[in-house]
């Protein structure tokens, strides 16, 4: 058999015939849907403040001709930003989408569903939730600490003290009102919203009628001395202890999880 020649006519025989080069083994995204494209860009221009609360977009049929896709693709979009409460509908004559001033307290709510939801699957469970809280909780406590007035100390003893409500022996719903007091107490409102929506998932998720009343009774003792800490502005200490508190939690939470929210 006769060589083969390569592409500068150069004779090669079959044993020196180069390899092809292996192939990456990378994962390609698809391109996102139109919707998700349109969407994205009206979001872009609401957060920059090119659109103001208020203001009115343009019309479905001025959109599709924008960004040149179909008023289907439009309508989807306008859904999807409806859903985010970055823009509302009205109807009526001088209806249409208008831009609507974002509100903390229902994006809050809303995360807060989602994450319940998002717990039910393979991919998140309990311990993902705890070790967040576990990352987020005591650097909070170290900012309270260092931050926190006299007025805000003050609010942080009521909830630590707070006597238990007969429609919950366990004190549970107080507890958490504990912790959300503690971001709360850093004057950061992302450490809030981020630290609420765990709170409302624990909240529904948890067995609190099988834990035992001295159980409480220590969760108790730890708020009181966490409060203690950031009262006397010892900001290594409040974290230490909130570390710990939340180590000691770990266990309970994970005994009386509940794989269904309760009714």
């Amino acid at each position: 058999m006769s060589p083969n020649p390569d592409r500068r006519g150069t004779a090669t025989s079959p044993e020196e015939t180069p390899k092809a080069a292996p192939r990456a083994n990378l994962r390609v995204q698809k391109v996102r849907p139109a919707y998700r494209q349109v969407a994205d860009e009206l979001r872009s221009q609401i957060m920059r403040g090119s659109l103001e609360p208020g203001s009115r977009l343009p019309s479905e049929s001025e959109l599709t001709g924008m960004f040149g896709v179909s008023r289907s693709t439009v309508r989807e979009a306008l859904r999807a930003l409806a859903s985010q409460h970055l823009i509302e509908t009205r109807r009526g004559v001088q209806g249409g989408s208008f831009v609507a001033a974002p509100e903390p307290t229902r994006l809050v709510d809303d995360l807060g569903g989602m994450l319940g939801v998002l717990v039910t699957t393979p991919q998140m469970g309990i311990g993902d939730l705890l070790e967040a809280r576990l990352l987020l909780e005591p650097a909070a406590a170290r900012l309270a600490a260092q931050r926190a007035d006299d007025d805000t100390v003050e609010a942080l003893r009521a909830a630590a003290e707070a006597p238990r409500d007969s429609r919950d022996p366990s004190g549970f719903v107080t507890h958490m009102d504990f912790h959300t007091m503690i971001l709360m107490a850093t004057g950061n409102l992302m450490l809030t919203m981020m630290g609420q929506p765990v709170s409302d998932v624990l909240r529904t998720r948890l067995d609190r009628a099988s834990v035992a009343p001295e159980q409480w009774d220590q969760v108790d003792s730890c708020h009181i001395a966490i409060t203690d800490h950031i009262a006397r502005g010892e900001a290594a200490e409040a974290e230490e202890r909130m570390r710990d508190h939340l180590l000691d939690l770990k266990n309970l939470y994970t005994e009386t999880w509940r794989t269904r929210p309760e009714e």
